[in-house]
């Protein structure tokens, strides 16, 4: 299926359908997200920026949220 017949599609579901399809798109991108994340920690490729984020808190240059 090209994107185009994707996006036509989506575009002819009913209104119940397409929250239905809202909410599982919506998961499938968190999931995906979470996993390549998760990719990125274990390969080291957030060593830099975890180190960066260490040493300001550790100088006090962090606000509390």
């Amino acid at each position: 299926m090209s994107l185009n017949e994707l996006e036509a599609a989506v575009t002819d579901l009913p209104p119940a359908e397409l929250a239905a399809f809202t909410k599982w798109f919506e998961e499938y991108v968190a999931t995906a997200w979470d996993l390549r994340i998760e990719a990125d920690i274990r390969a080291g490729r957030l060593d830099a920026a975890t180190s960066a984020a260490d040493a300001d808190f550790e100088a006090g240059r962090c606000k509390p949220l």
